[in-house]
């Protein structure tokens, strides 16, 4: 049986500002969108979240919410640096682990012959001692289980699914927990009566394929708590990018460019420490309406450049002129072993030319 650890720190970036001035510790803090106050915070501290604040929320309504709130700005080079030193920690346990952010990861602890809960706490008391922030953490049989369990008993605590429970903890839990259903295959579960998983397991495998076509492959075992997914340290990227759903609509270009920016600071960080030696082909943003309608623009070209994501964040609004719901910006890498391929291809090729 797997033992599969879902990591995740708590309010990573805010926790971070927090440690580094004290004095902010029990203030209302939010992190990003201080630019003009018109931007979209990353995120915020738990006692901003008792007056309603929410990462991915606009800096403007989170300041109507809370007047107090301390707004700072993001720091990435800090965070990114954070994040190796647990990252260090993590790969004293196990070297199968599959980074997702700069403040999660999943950790395949099979091979280790420690009960997997002992094994988050210990991981938990190093951080915490090492560093002065608190982490969280799932233990479960796969992914999808220690993923949501990890968020069980947030902040500063963890959760474990025993193989014995799954049935019994998958059958209640409400089908939006699961990785992939947002609010439109919710609402449409919803008006079929469907709202815990126990309701959409009496559905058969055809009857959801034909209403969600794959995905609905995917849910009927979902549902049933099997997620057959290695922990994939060594995944080729074929992509990499960073994305936000806001909480309100943006309604205008100006607070779309602000929220961009934010984005594409993470984007810059995450390259340095996840792709930083990988060949960039493309640069892309993504969009999707206040109508749940998507558009990506694409560039060609060989690095990121926070002027060609405006420029393609523009035309990209000129496409449906509506409120915005979701942004992205990303690079897709190119195909390093096509590319080796191809110039082995041309090295034995005749020369016909003389």
């Amino acid at each position: 049986m797997r033992k599969i650890i879902h990591l995740d720190m708590d309010c990573f970036y805010a926790a971070i500002e927090m440690r580094e001035r004290p004095e902010l510790r029990e203030k209302p803090l939010a992190v990003g969108g201080a630019v003009d106050r018109r931007g979209v915070l990353t995120t915020c501290n738990y006692p901003a979240r008792r007056f309603g604040v929410r990462s991915a929320m606009p800096t403007y309504l989170a300041l109507r919410k809370c007047p107090d709130l301390v707004v700072l700005p993001t720091r990435f080079d800090l965070y990114r640096k954070e994040s190796h030193r647990i990252r260090e920690i993590l790969l004293r346990t196990t070297r199968v682990i599959e980074p997702l952010s700069l403040d999660e990861a999943y950790l395949d602890v099979t091979a280790d012959a420690r009960p997997g809960t002992e094994i988050a706490e210990t991981l938990r008391e190093e951080i915490r001692e090492r560093t002065a922030l608190t982490a969280s953490a799932g233990i479960a049989p796969n992914k999808l289980l220690a993923k949501i369990a990890s968020d069980w008993h947030k902040p500063d605590g963890q959760f474990e699914v025993k193989e014995s429970e799954v049935g019994a903890f998958i059958a209640d839990l409400p089908v939006r927990k699961i990785q992939g259903i947002g609010k439109v295959t919710a609402e449409k579960l919803d008006h079929r009566g469907v709202k815990t998983c126990g309701d959409l397991q009496r559905y058969p495998a055809q009857e959801l394929f034909g209403l969600f076509g794959k995905f609905g492959g995917e849910l009927y075992e979902l549902c049933r708590g099997i997620d057959r997914r290695p922990v994939e340290p060594d995944r080729p990227r074929k992509s990499l990018s960073t994305e936000q759903t806001f909480s309100h609509n943006l309604e205008d270009p100006e607070a779309c460019r602000e929220a961009l920016d934010s984005l594409y600071a993470e984007l810059i960080a995450d390259l340095k420490e996840k792709a930083r030696d990988r060949r960039i082909q493309k640069l892309f943003v993504k969009i999707k309406f206040s109508d749940f309608t998507r558009t990506t623009v694409e560039r060609n070209g060989t690095a990121p450049d926070p002027r060609a994501c405006r420029e393609l964040l523009d035309d990209g609004l000129r496409r449906r002129r509506l409120p915005v719901r979701l942004l992205g910006v990303g690079v897709r890498f190119a195909d390093e072993e096509a590319a080796r391929q191809l110039e082995l291809d041309f090295a034995g090729t005749p020369d016909r030319t003389g």
